[in-house]
């Protein structure tokens, strides 16, 4: 099979160094929420950037099948595509010197496929919404998540809005997952219709928050923790406790120059603990 080139993005010029730099420091607390986790990362060079899908797609090369692993997954369409995972502080930062800017994950791990370990809903509020809004909509999903016994953890994205992500065990299969966040997030969208929507097309969300539970099926990635983002300035997808959430002013209030910072906060008491909780999806009436 031929691979067919996927569209480049442009974006402001990324330091390979820097980012090298920057994963080299961070990649110790990275690994629990990456390790054989399946990958998408976005590769940035020469102010062109592209999503690195598996092995095939792009092919990719000599450098990259030496240091990270891959894993035989089926498609749908009866082809089978090796999708790459790490094991290593050494290969997140060997990947990062390979242009990999961002590191996007499955919601599942390499010999546990099927088996998702952990669910997002992405907050994605439309242009004209506030981050104070966002912010109060993660509180309520949080509430929402507690009223049905799961924990649930905040990560700002770096980019415009909030994921909330609820650890599990890998125990429930990709369409009861996937079940269960879209029923979640349809009941939130039907209880407030002028703050909440799961409606897809992009005129129908306008002046509210799309809760998009399309994270949490099968192929379908997120932003890692601690990821950086190919963004001006150089954002980073930052854990943050709840009770500190009232406190920051935008969802890419970290940035790799604050590499430091995070590694101390990683560390610290108040996000001991964070993205793990051992709990399974209860089961919703009707």
């Amino acid at each position: 099979m031929t691979w067919t080139p996927e569209p480049t993005y442009e974006k402001p010029e990324i330091s390979v160094r820097a980012t090298t730099l920057y994963y080299q420091i961070v990649a110790p607390i990275m690994l629990p929420f990456i390790e054989r986790r399946l990958l998408n990362l976005y590769r940035c060079r020469e102010g062109k950037c592209f999503f690195q899908r598996n092995r095939e797609h792009p092919p990719t090369g000599k450098e990259f099948d030496e240091l990270v692993h891959f894993e035989r997954v089926e498609q749908k369409n009866g082809r089978a595509e090796k999708y790459l995972y790490v094991e290593s502080a050494r290969e997140i930062a060997g990947c990062a010197g390979l242009q990999c800017v961002e590191f996007h994950g499955w919601g599942s791990r390499a010999g546990e496929v099927e088996t998702p370990d952990r669910l997002v809903i992405d907050l994605d509020p439309d242009p004209a919404i506030g981050f104070e809004a966002v912010k109060e909509a993660a509180l309520q999903l949080r509430r929402s998540f507690d009223a049905v016994g799961l924990e649930s953890f905040a990560l700002l994205s770096g980019g415009k809005g909030i994921h909330v992500v609820v650890p599990l065990q890998p125990v429930a299969e990709w369409d009861e997952v996937r079940g269960f966040a879209k029923a979640f997030c349809t009941t939130l969208a039907e209880a407030d219709p002028e703050r909440f929507t799961v409606a897809l097309p992009k005129r129908e969300r306008r002046g509210r928050i799309f809760l998009d539970f399309l994270r949490n099926q099968r192929t379908a990635t997120a932003i890692m923790p601690y990821s950086a983002r190919a963004r001006p300035g150089m954002p980073v997808a930052a854990p943050v406790a709840w009770d500190e959430l009232g406190d920051l002013d935008r969802s890419d209030a970290f940035t790799i120059a604050q590499v430091e910072a995070l590694l101390k906060r990683a560390r610290g008491r108040k996000l001991r603990g964070w993205g793990a909780a051992a709990q399974s999806l209860p089961r919703l009436a009707g």
